[in-house]
């Protein structure tokens, strides 16, 4: 057995429970989370005012799956949960 863990955009979750199912992967944890990384978080406005959001919400998800099911696991979430863009 193996554990798989990814942390993705939340907008992202649902596309990825969907292609998990199709092969197979029912069971997962999801975790709301927070985290930075080379987008260095962004800058925002409210009320007039700038403010910069440095840990961005994140999507962490848990799968624990037979070794020899890891890697297809793997490539599944990778190429459903990327956006094409940073963070």
């Amino acid at each position: 057995m193996k554990k798989i863990e990814a942390i993705i955009r939340p907008e992202r979750l649902d596309p990825v429970k969907l292609a998990l199912e199709e092969k197979g992967v029912i069971g997962l944890t999801v975790t709301e989370v927070k985290g930075r990384g080379r987008q260095k978080g962004i800058t925002q406005q409210w009320r007039g005012r700038e403010y910069r959001v440095d840990m961005l919400p994140k999507t962490k998800i848990e799968i624990v799956v037979d070794a020899s099911k890891a890697d297809e696991v793997v490539d599944t979430i990778v190429e459903t949960a990327k956006t094409g863009k940073v963070g």
